[in-house]
């Protein structure tokens, strides 16, 4: 059901003008995260329909094809941003907007976060093994082996910090982090 039909121009040009202001933020948000304003425009289009939307529902009101729509969808989908769900009758697949923010939050900075945690962590790793064979190759350099040592103890450091960030992915994935910092109610 279209809950706008009942609605007159003027009432539905001022609700709109709300909305897009809304929207625009929104887009403008999730650009600093590296998502495109496209992409963030598209959740705040989402994010005020009450009812699931299809790739051509969404196609016709934000004026894109149906491929970057779909690359759109993706990329909201495979953040859990919104989730593909079942309607009776409909033979299209449908997508709503997760609304819990938080979990949003949760989700897009877990994903991005554990993957730069792993990659930094072997990297450092691999530095480590690599410094430490370094260290045997030319354990009669007393110059090289200092330079060795100070590389090792920044390394140590930048995975006490990995460490730390695992850590914090883990809290915002259990909702732990919200005995810190509880949500608004």
């Amino acid at each position: 059901m279209n809950e706008l039909a009942a609605l007159n121009e003027e009432q539905l040009m001022k609700l709109n003008n709300t909305r897009r202001r809304v929207i625009e933020s929104i887009g403008k948000n999730m650009d600093l995260y590296g998502i495109t304003l496209s992409i963030g425009h598209l959740y705040g289009n989402m994010y005020f329909n009450r009812e699931p939307v299809t790739l051509d529902d969404m196609s016709h009101t934000m004026g894109m094809s149906k491929t970057s729509m779909s690359t759109g969808m993706r990329t909201l989908h495979d953040l859990k941003m919104i989730n593909k769900v079942w309607g009776k009758g409909s033979r299209k697949d449908l997508y709503e907007v997760e609304p819990n923010w938080h979990q949003n939050f949760t989700d897009y900075f877990s994903i991005k976060w554990r993957k730069a945690v792993e990659q930094n962590m072997s990297a450092l790793n691999r530095s480590l093994k690599e410094n430490e064979a370094l260290g045997q190759q030319y354990s009669d350099n007393q110059a090289f082996l200092d330079v060795l040592e100070n590389d090792k103890e920044k390394i140590d450091e930048a995975l006490k910090y990995y460490k730390w960030l695992d850590r914090l992915i883990d809290s915002l994935e259990t909702g732990d982090i919200y005995t810190f910092i509880p949500k608004e109610e």
